[in-house]
């Protein structure tokens, strides 16, 4: 069984820990759900990433607060390194455990607590998932719309700070989170906030714990604004001469403040991939899939005003669905985008990352990056949720090609401080988790310090998800 002991835990960044004391008080009261199986620690170690798997000592399977706070209490008590687990689909190894510990499984955490439909707001425990809660709201006339793809735990989505397609018009997890029931690293239970669409009332910590990535408490509950389900929705799929068209009219449709729903930029590669995954059979060619929502008389105009702009811009020929089989089939290959890029090169591994940048600046760096992968030696498909300035590359590479790999590292920084001297983000949805932290110092400077502050005032141990976001020894 692996354990840490440093003697300096703050300015290693490494915290001090008694594993095997926590995991047998755990086991003791809880036998059936703490498990030291290699294939169970394995599997809460990092499934959604080329990032390479870091095991916790054991899982422990946690159905109540009450049940997270002891267990929390505990790793406290001995030093012992903690990490939440939702559903696992992160992508920069924020579910690993690079110093061991204990992974607190938030899985069966699934209970939506109450939905106001009034006042357009529901609380959930963290462990309910995205399609979970709109199967429960649908018969009420209600959605949540922040849809990062993959059905990934609301508590977990809270943590990341998640985004997706709808985020063009209903906002990120930023926008969309309420208040929070957090368990904090001295196995205290916090309320961020009441359900009141607004407050005025002392620091904002809601929005510090979204985002926060596991590294300052665990979320146990979140309360969420809803929405109610859009009277017409209309999809379409909009093919372009080139990149520089799609991305310019994603720009000018922004510019103009239509109120897109979604719009979707997909590159002639990833195209391929989704016609071979997916079964679409969609000309290879840097395509725009983009949502209207609203009554019908104003999805009308949206798609008149968007057809108008798309002919500025080299688009070519609509091809629209209001059924809404077959806009699920073209979201789910939108969804699809990560595993379908693996057809195009069989037996690959994939490393995604993606950057954000103002949306004046999105052509400039979209076709940069394409460059620097032909330049590169690199095969990577390009999507993006590009009416934010948001978009994602999928690199695939041999891992066991030295060579390769190290081609795929320097481009991920390339792109990363590119993206940041451009005024944007080296992340505008993946989060930081391990994968990017070199990176924070290029964007934040002094202000990074700050944060370190934060985090050795809140979790002094450093026991809460440590060696994420930035290491605590500069």
């Amino acid at each position: 069984m692996k354990e840490c002991a440093l003697s300096n835990p703050l300015a290693s960044g490494e915290p001090q820990t008694d594993i095997s004391a926590v995991i047998e008080t755990l086991t003791q009261r809880w036998p059936e759900r703490v498990s030291r199986a290699e294939a169970v620690r394995q599997h809460h170690a990092n499934t959604m990433t080329w990032h390479r798997p870091q095991m916790s000592d054991a899982v422990f399977f946690a159905e109540s607060t009450p049940e997270v706070q002891e267990a929390v209490r505990l790793c406290a008590q001995h030093g012992a390194p903690i990490i939440a687990f939702g559903t696992g689909t992160s992508l920069e190894g924020q579910v690993n455990a690079p110093f061991g510990g204990l992974c607190i499984d938030l899985s069966r955490m699934n209970a939506i607590v109450a939905v106001n439909d009034d006042d357009l707001t529901c609380t959930v425990q963290a462990g309910v998932t995205r399609k979970q809660l709109n199967d429960h709201l649908r018969d009420k006339g209600l959605f949540f719309p922040i849809d990062p793809g993959a059905d990934a735990s609301l508590g977990g989505m809270a943590a990341t700070r998640a985004s997706g397609t709808n985020a063009v018009r209903y906002g990120t997890m930023r926008e969309n989170v309420i208040a929070l029931e957090v368990v904090m690293p001295d196995g205290r239970v916090i309320h961020t906030a009441h359900r009141a669409r607004k407050s005025a009332a002392g620091y904002d910590l809601t929005r510090l714990l979204v985002g926060s990535e596991g590294t300052l408490g665990i979320i146990t509950e979140v309360t969420l604004r809803l929405h109610g389900i859009p009277e017409t929705v209309a999809a379409a799929v909009c093919p372009f001469e080139n990149l520089d068209g799609a991305c310019k009219t994603a720009i000018a449709a922004m510019q103009m403040g239509l109120p897109i729903a979604r719009i979707e930029l997909l590159d002639e590669l990833q195209i391929r991939a989704c016609n071979t995954y997916s079964k679409l059979s969609l000309a290879e060619t840097p395509t725009l899939f983009v949502e209207f929502h609203g009554t019908s008389s104003s999805v009308d105009e949206q798609v008149k005003l968007f057809k108008a702009i798309t002919g500025e811009h080299g688009g070519g020929e609509f091809h629209w669905s209001i059924r809404p089989e077959e806009r699920s089939k073209l979201w789910q290959a939108r969804h699809d985008a990560a595993f379908s890029c693996l057809t195009l090169r069989p037996g690959a591994q994939v490393a995604p990352t993606d950057v954000c940048v103002p949306i004046s600046r999105l052509a400039d760096c979209v076709a940069e990056t394409k460059k620097d992968l032909t330049e590169s030696g690199l095969f990577g498909p390009i999507v993006g949720h590009v009416g934010d300035g948001n978009f994602h590359v999928a690199v695939l590479f041999d891992r066991d090609d030295e060579d390769e790999l190290a081609r795929v590292k320097g481009f991920t920084a390339r792109l990363a401080r590119r993206a940041i001297a451009m005024d944007g983000t080296c992340t505008g949805e993946h989060g930081v988790g391990q994968g990017k932290i070199a990176y924070l110092v290029d964007e934040f400077g002094p202000a990074l310090d700050f944060m370190r502050q934060i985090k050795r005032s809140i979790d002094p141990r450093n026991i809460m998800n440590p060696g994420k976001i930035f290491t605590l020894d500069a």
